[in-house]
């Protein structure tokens, strides 16, 4: 991170922008931000807190936050102490004037704080990929409206729910649909693992740490039952990281090599790409499952106590956002709780089975959930909510980008035709 970031540009001078992203997803969606906003304006920085894919995209980092991604009330509460030491990072570089605006991107519990901190100091708070309040916790509306100047809606009904409640929104649609189209898939991955003989199944266990270790072994069982009733069926399991797909394939028993599964990161698009079909773990990737037309099971497995606070607060049918946006099960989900081995784990994981034997069992029904998805995917996955919002915050900051290069003009002392000479040097010559 670059120590002096307020005293780094000259002539001309550029936005100063901080970031607060602490999602996986959230990473790759803000450095796709970030390039966009440097190809408009090169002269504009980037700060604050993210991952390793905005450190490449150019954001001079703070504190890698995605390293503390968590879901659920309980699983937050042992990280607090850690999460208001970050925060005061970030209200460290307000307070010295060092960004003129701050871009929040999910990861509401977190970044709440940090929107008022930037309030604060009087400083334009933009809200990208919002919490779904519509969902839950209808009553942070308040703070949206308090501490947010505007937010960016990527869902088609979001505009209107924050419209009626009074907040400044924008609807640009979802950014997953602009990295599904600008990602390259790799050919040869594709090539060397496709086989028309036989159906596949893309397993995707979730993207965070704490997920995997609770998804991945209900989807183990799952696959077990499903290779003994359809033994020709490849199984091709998807992480986000090295040392994820070394944990899942640590959990294989002896017995388990024998299974047709293979574990690898880095490859969902290309998984996605060639399967038939998906076990999934809920979250944004469902998207991109459904713009390529998979039919899926989406699963979703928290502690007790979340799911109390959730069965409490919780005001939507859906968890998927294909299923939200539909405002119909086009994935059918599993929502299960407590331990691995709890009596609802243990229902999830028959009633998941059930749903994967159909899929591969039935060619109709396999084929009416594909065109369910595309044709929902025709009406929404539309590219270019990363250029939309780039051109937004550029704007709306224009107007404090050029007061600063006022105020900058105006303290620059002008130097006297005197002066100049006086410390002017005549210019050196070679000895002879």
């Amino acid at each position: 991170m670059t120590d002096n970031f307020a005293n780094t540009f000259d002539e001309p001078m550029g936005q100063r922008i901080f970031f607060s992203v602490g999602e996986p997803s959230g990473d790759l969606h803000a450095a796709s931000l970030i390039q966009c906003m440097k190809t408009i304006d090169p002269t504009c920085r980037m700060r604050g807190f993210g991952g390793s894919r905005m450190i490449q995209a150019g954001l001079d980092l703070d504190f890698d936050l995605t390293s503390m991604a968590v879901v659920g009330i309980t699983e937050v509460l042992p990280k607090l102490r850690e999460f208001f030491r970050i925060a005061d990072i970030a209200e460290g570089c307000f307070r010295r004037g060092e960004v003129d605006g701050v871009v929040l991107v999910d990861f509401p519990g977190f970044n709440w704080h940090i929107a008022k901190r930037a309030k604060k100091y009087g400083l334009p708070v933009f809200y990208y990929l919002p919490p779904q309040l519509w969902a839950w916790g209808g009553w942070r509306v308040k703070k949206m409206k308090r501490y947010v100047d505007r937010v960016f809606c990527n869902l088609p009904f979001e505009k209107e729910w924050f419209d009626a409640r009074g907040v400044e929104s924008t609807y640009v649609g979802h950014p997953f649909f602009d990295a599904i189209a600008n990602t390259p898939l790799d050919t040869k991955f594709v090539t060397r693992w496709r086989d028309s003989s036989r159906l596949q199944v893309a397993v995707l266990p979730g993207s965070r740490e704490h997920e995997v270790h609770r998804i991945w072994p209900m989807q183990l069982q799952i696959i077990r039952q499903l290779a003994h009733e359809f033994p020709e069926v490849e199984f091709l399991a998807a992480t986000l990281k090295d040392s994820h797909a070394l944990w899942c394939q640590s959990q294989l028993t002896a017995s388990d090599q024998r299974l047709p599964i293979h574990i690898f990161s880095g490859k969902t698009s290309e998984i996605l790409e060639l399967c038939d079909c998906t076990l999934m773990k809920s979250g944004s990737v469902s998207l991109e499952v459904m713009a390529r037309g998979k039919p899926a099971a989406v699963m979703y497995h928290v502690s007790n106590g979340t799911y109390a606070l959730g069965k409490l607060l919780v005001k939507c049918q859906y968890m998927s956002l294909p299923n939200l946006m539909a405002q119909a099960p086009l994935m059918p989900e599993f929502l299960s709780h407590g331990s691995i081995h709890s009596r609802s784990a243990r229902r999830s994981i028959e009633e998941i089975t059930q749903e994967m034997v159909k899929l591969l069992g039935d060619p109709q029904y396999r084929h009416l959930q594909r065109q369910r998805l595309r044709e929902l995917a025709s009406r929404t996955a539309k590219t270019g909510a990363t250029q939309a919002v780039a051109q937004h915050i550029l704007t709306d900051l224009q107007p404090r980008l050029e007061l600063r290069r006022r105020n900058r003009l105006e303290m620059t002392p002008v130097q006297s035709d005197d002066s100049k000479s006086s410390t002017s040097q005549p210019p050196r010559t070679k000895a002879a």
